[in-house]
């Protein structure tokens, strides 16, 4: 009986002391950190607007009255202003030698059917008497219903006419669209290898310029155009109110596709053709050549660095008497550019 109730007393001992143990045990554990607060968001900053403000290149044709080429001029003969403001010129050469990048485009529509045989001739004459070896590249473009590229760029004639022979006229004519598609082409083009990229961007339409098909407007093509800076030079195939009582044809009475050829080659600082025989074609197209090759090429840092994107005017002019000056009309400055879009985030929608 003692030694029960001994081993009861140790027991209790036993738990006595294990609960005073445990109990000081969780008085001893730190208390829970409070949960810290929720991190402030900073307020959203307004985008970052950067402009990118960087020379603009105008090449520039000048001839005199009788249309003979005068390429002795120098940079202080030159004058250039931009939305009526003068420019410092920073750069000046004569350009005479650049790779051509020439897009070839060609109306196969049905309403040229007739005049088809004689298209064909024009684009491969031209191509004969530019394209140089191992230097130009050109590309074939048609166009109907819907600009079509036949032959990419190459520098290879032979390929290039075997292109041009295959096309047969039919359907409709989306004029403007093709002039769209082919300067957004040329935008891209393949530039030589070296240290030296630059080359000179020629697109040459064949067509009556007539349209029944377009989704794009022509302002659309015309700005495109000039987003590419190429120059246009138009062949009419419209002989309607052709004079051949001089030495070379000459229009009486332009048609409505007549004056948008003579829009887009004006704008962008080329020139429009009226053949009517084979050898007027081949004077008009050594004329282009010529052309291509006695060029000036005038380059400015724009004075207004401030871009809001639009188009900016340009004028291109020399101090002799009695000369013609040719050359794009304008570019479209850049737009501005958010950081976000230069980040690659998202812009936010208002």
């Amino acid at each position: 009986m003692k030694f029960f109730m001994r081993k009861t007393t140790r027991v209790a001992a036993l738990s006595s002391a294990l609960l005073l143990l445990l109990g000081y045990g969780h008085a001893q554990q730190p208390p829970a950190p409070a949960p810290s607060p929720a991190p402030q968001q900073k307020p959203q900053e307004p985008p970052t607007i950067r402009t990118n403000v960087s020379l603009v290149n105008v090449i520039a044709t000048v001839t005199d009255r009788r249309h003979h080429f005068v390429t002795d001029l120098g940079k202080t003969d030159f004058k250039i202003l931009e939305d009526g403001k003068p420019q410092d010129i920073t750069n000046f050469f004569r350009q005479t030698d650049l790779p051509l990048r020439i897009a070839v485009l060609l109306d196969t529509s049905n309403s040229i059917r007739e005049r088809l045989r004689f298209e064909k001739e024009a684009a491969t004459d031209f191509l004969y008497k530019t394209v140089r070896r191992s230097k130009d590249l050109a590309f074939l473009m048609t166009f109907d219903n819907e600009p079509e590229v036949i032959q990419d760029y190459t520098e290879d004639l032979d390929q290039l006419r075997s292109a041009i022979e295959a096309q047969r006229a039919g359907g409709g004519t989306a004029f403007r669209d093709a002039i769209y598609a082919a300067s957004a082409k040329l935008i891209t083009a393949p530039v030589p290898a070296g240290p030296n990229p630059e080359v000179r961007r020629v697109l040459v339409v064949i067509s009556d310029g007539d349209d029944n098909l377009s989704d794009h407007a022509l302002s659309e093509s015309l700005e495109m155009a000039e987003k590419s800076e190429a120059a246009i030079y138009a062949i009419s195939t419209n002989t309607d109110w052709l004079s051949l009582s001089h030495q070379t044809p000459e229009k009486i009475m332009k048609s409505h596709g007549d004056k948008i050829l003579e829009q887009f080659a004006d704008d962008t600082g080329g020139r429009v053709f009226f053949p009517y025989r084979i050898d007027d074609l081949a004077q008009s197209f050594q004329d282009i050549g010529n052309e291509l090759r006695s060029q000036y090429s005038v380059a400015y840092i724009p004075s207004n660095p401030v871009s809001r994107g639009g188009f900016r005017r340009i004028e291109v002019k020399v101090d002799r008497k009695g000369l013609i000056v040719r050359s794009r009309r304008g570019y479209f400055a850049p737009r501005p550019v958010t950081q976000a879009a230069q980040t690659g985030a998202a812009p936010t929608r208002k």
